[in-house]
């Protein structure tokens, strides 16, 4: 382990999320879609580089996973991030929706034929 990433530098997860393991709320799942406030609130802290970075990311709604790849960070210090833009009221979030019923048999014998045909 040479102790840089790509772009030279090392990050430790603590120091991003000031030494916070949990988060402060459990708003977030892997799929829970992030988006930023637009326009931004005017008061509060300014936003730390990588919560600029997700702010950027989260211009269109975005679950929670996807975040952590394009960043390339763990899910774990994503979620301490987002809790603490959430907080400042800069994203909002959705869960997603619960399936409700039995899957179609109809739409799984067609996504079957059709995954036969590849």
């Amino acid at each position: 382990m040479s102790g840089d990433d790509a772009g030279g530098r090392l990050v430790r997860p603590f120091t991003l999320t000031g030494g916070r393991t949990r988060p402060s709320r459990a708003d977030f799942t892997l799929i829970t879609t992030v988006t930023a406030v637009d326009p931004p609130p005017e008061h509060g802290p300014r936003p730390q580089p990588e919560q600029t970075r997700i702010l950027r990311l989260c211009a269109r709604p975005v679950v929670v996973a996807e975040l952590a790849a394009h960043l390339d960070l763990p899910v774990s210090v994503v979620v301490i991030l987002l809790c603490d833009l959430l907080e400042a009221g800069r994203i909002t979030v959705r869960q997603p929706r619960p399936v409700s019923g039995s899957p179609d048999p109809n739409l799984l014998q067609k996504v079957r034929d059709g995954l036969g045909r590849l």
